[in-house]
């Protein structure tokens, strides 16, 4: 029998106003992603007041398009989603207005969605049949996690940045190579043409068996080694710097990664957020995990950025478990992961 459940969800966490309609928790009828990439370059950087007033003038058309795409009304759906949390203040709240509005109108339930239970549950949109429980490395502008995927039920935090995220490096280190916004996909660019080998920067390990992450040291170095060559007059070769920076950060995540699952005896490592859609992180995932015969799976690019269609596909587990938030669910742009599955 197939499952005709149809949700909407809404995300707006930072610069992409998305709207998706799911049917089933798996099938994507719509995916509707409205960027601001092109608005926030000239500054290098999400500008928060700029990316919530973006967002309220996108939100409605974004929806719109969303049902349209999806050959649905508002009446037919079961539920409204949306991402509460965490991200940029002023833009969830354009999002959790929005929702709360159509689930008033519609009297449907609303789910509240952590951002990055939707990162991890983009994997299931692509791969229905991956089975829990499973490790995934959680890797993007504003976090950097080991998760232990359980169950729909539970999940465990098993490591976490303890100051800068993998993406936020990469941010910081293209802005201090003039190579723009935003700051992953130029690093790996650039990277291509690079060495990995040719400067030897830092990797933090921490403290031995530590699953904890830690890269404002190896941030701090590539920013000294730069700025040491330009006082001494030196050539810098940006991609040789972008390799070895990325060669740094990669390995330290897939040394950890798969650590993890090997300590937990998990046979499957996913990966989520903006940085999964780094091929070399990919390419250095497969091949540590293949000699322990771990499987390693991961989203299209489409699923690793922020998207509504996977927040929809978490909303669909949260939906079944009849985890409903009422109309006084508010924004929180500092919420924990291990939060993504309580009970409201």
């Amino acid at each position: 029998m197939t499952d005709e459940t149809l949700i909407l969800a809404i995300e707006t966490s930072c610069d992409e106003t998305s709207a998706a309609v799911l049917q089933g928790g798996r099938r994507v009828l719509s995916n509707v992603i409205s960027s601001q990439i092109q608005v926030h370059q000239r500054f290098g950087g999400v500008v928060p007041e700029i990316a919530s007033r973006q967002h309220m003038e996108q939100i409605i058309p974004v929806v719109d398009q969303a049902l349209t795409e999806a050959g649905i009304n508002l009446k037919d759906l079961d539920a409204v989603a949306v991402t509460y949390g965490p991200g940029l203040v002023g833009s969830l709240l354009v999002g959790v207005a929005q929702a709360k509005a159509m689930a008033f109108a519609i009297k449907k339930p609303l789910i509240g969605v952590h951002h990055l239970l939707g990162h991890i549950y983009a994997n299931l949109l692509e791969h229905p049949d991956l089975e829990l429980p499973a490790l995934c490395l959680v890797v993007s502008g504003g976090h950097t996690s080991l998760v232990r995927w359980q169950s729909h039920e539970e999940i465990e935090v098993l490591g976490a940045t303890l100051d800068d995220a993998a993406g936020e490096a990469f941010d910081k280190i293209a802005r201090a190579l003039g190579l723009g916004y935003p700051g992953g996909p130029a690093v790996e660019k650039a990277a291509m043409a690079g060495n990995p080998a040719a400067v030897a920067f830092p990797r933090a390990w921490l403290e031995e068996g530590s699953l904890d992450f830690s890269f404002s040291g190896l941030k701090s170095a590539v920013l000294n080694y730069l700025h040491n060559a330009r006082q001494r007059g030196e050539e810098i070769s940006v991609p040789d710097v972008c390799a070895s920076f990325q060669a740094a950060v990669v390995e330290v995540l897939v040394g950890k990664a798969v650590q993890a699952a090997l300590k937990y005896k998990l046979p499957v490592i996913t990966l989520a957020g903006g940085v999964a859609a780094n091929g070399y992180l990919r390419q250095k995932l497969l091949a540590a995990a293949e000699p322990h015969g771990i499987e390693v799976r991961w989203p299209s690019p489409i699923y690793c950025t922020d998207n509504a269609a996977m927040i929809a596909c978490a909303a669909y587990y949260r939906y079944l478990a009849g985890d409903f938030a009422g109309l006084d669910l508010n924004a929180v742009p500092y919420l924990p992961l291990e939060q993504a599955l309580a009970k409201r």
